[in-house]
Formats: structure tokens, sequence, C-alpha cells
């Protein structure tokens, strides 16, 4: 089984962001191969060049309140998906709670799990309740999914996939390192998690900052470890790459994208000033 099944109900961690090129996926997992090993699914995906795919349905109140958060750099806010693997026609699918204390760049993901027999009637049904044989922590978590749900009467926005290679480190309690390419999206009204049809790419000067030393950063770079348990092996890294911290946000990324190209941005910025924005 993946590692990334094996992920603790609730999660407290740094998430490191950072655009890079793509020439420097095979240097960075040649240097992290003393540390880490490729995660299952990605030693699956071995002919695809260890990329595997992953989805999620983006959640959002009905006057996107999670995404005026963002914008805004509110320091305390949270988003809500449904994450899954593959093309979406299979459970399980995960249902997360990311909370962000922004001063302290502390990230708290809640991961529940919803069956496929679940959904999507785990979110549409009113009268579903988590079932009894749940563990104490599975089911704390999908209630507090409900209760958001239900407090901010949240809407699938958008659908978005990406191919990610994934390493876990091998001598920390708990180290990550992912590398994610070929962004899509698609506007969602339901909850239909096929990917198979109507997705569209979105990519370098679609979306990226151009602030690596080869101007194209087509591949997100996210380095994850424990809160006060910073590995000196990813210092290292930051340092002989000489990478630069940079916020990226898969969901208002798409968003953005989508709602420019359709000619219905509905925040009060332009363009370039959203970008800065995520880069803060």
């Amino acid at each position: 089984m993946s590692k990334i099944n094996l992920l603790p109900p609730v999660l407290e961690r740094y998430e490191l962001k950072y655009q890079i090129p793509w020439s420097y996926v095979e240097p960075i997992s040649d240097f992290i191969s003393l540390y880490c090993d490729l995660d299952a699914f990605s030693v699956k995906t071995k002919a695809d060049n260890y990329f595997y795919k992953v989805g999620s349905l983006y959640f959002d109140s009905p006057g996107y309140e999670f995404l005026k958060q963002r914008i805004g750099g509110k320091e305390i806010r949270f988003n809500m998906r449904t994450r899954f693997y593959g093309d979406g026609d299979k459970g399980p699918y995960f249902l997360e709670v990311k909370h962000r204390t922004g001063a302290s760049g502390v990230v708290t993901k809640y991961r529940a799990t919803a069956e496929a027999h679940q959904w999507p009637c785990i979110l549409t049904d009113p009268a579903f309740r988590p079932p009894e044989s749940d563990a104490h922590d599975e089911k704390t978590n999908k209630e507090l999914f409900l209760r958001l749900a239900t407090t901010y009467a949240i809407e699938p926005k958008i659908l978005t996939t990406y191919r990610r290679r994934a390493f876990f480190s091998t001598i920390d309690e708990y180290s990550r390192v992912t590398m994610d390419v070929h962004m899509k999206y698609r506007v969602q009204d339901d909850y239909n998690l096929l990917t198979t049809y109507g997705m569209t790419h979105y990519d370098n000067e679609t979306i990226y900052a151009t602030n690596t030393k080869s101007g194209d950063a087509s591949v997100v770079l996210e380095l994850k470890c424990l809160v006060g348990e910073v590995p000196y092996w990813m210092l290292d890294l930051i340092r002989t790459f000489e990478l630069q911290h940079s916020g990226f946000s898969k969901y208002a990324s798409a968003t953005l994208v989508s709602h420019f190209d359709n000619g219905d941005w509905f925040m009060p910025l332009d363009r370039q000033s959203y970008f800065d924005l995520l880069d803060d």
C-alpha cells in the first residue's frame, strides 16, 4: 500500500512551495535520493517517468469566501476539497480541510475517507451520518468537513488535475518532496470526478511566475515536513539550487485562468495584481 494512503488523519506541517524549470527535475531527484525513496504511486508509474495522476474537486461558498480570503492575504484561512488519484472513476476519495496559519507558515490538514459507494451522497444527502464503524479520528474529520460544508453552504467550483512525482524521506519521521506538472482544470458545478473529458491545460506563461534562472517555471516543487523539524538536507537542497519561495494555489490559479479567459473575472483586481498576490 502506498504511504500516501497511510497519512495520519490530522497532519500539522510546513509546506514550502517553489516554481522551478523542468531541467531541475532530474538533478533534484538525484540530490534527494540519498535521503528519500519514491512513494509507491510513483514507483508504479515508472513508464510515465514516475509521475502519477492526482485530482482535486475544490469547493467554496456561493460568494467565493475561501478564494477571497486567499486573495486578501488573510493569515488564518482554510480551503476544502475532495482529493483522488487516477481518472476519478474509482474510489476511495478523500475529504480534506487544509487550515493555514499564515504568520507561522503552518498548515494543518484534516483528511477523511469517502468510499466509492458513499460518493457523492456523503455531501448531497442531508441525512448522511458517518458510520459507527469509523475510527474516532476518521469520524471526527468527516463531521468537521460536513459541519463546514453546511456552515459555508459549499458548492463544487473547479476540478483540477496534474501529474506528480513524489518522495518520502527514509531518515526522518515525516518529510516529503513532490513535483507537480501538466496542470489542467475544468469549471465544475456538480460532483462528477471523471477527468477524461473537458479538461483545459494551463502552464508556464499562463500562470507561473518566471523567477528562475532559465525564466521557465513549469514545475511546482513542494517541500513538506513536520513543524519544528526541517531536515538539514532540505535546507541544503534550497541552497544548492538557489530556490526562491513562491506562493502557489492550484484552486486560486485555476479559477484565475478560467475567469480571465472567459472574460468573467469577479474580483476587484487586474491580472498582474493577482499574480503579485499569489507570489507573496
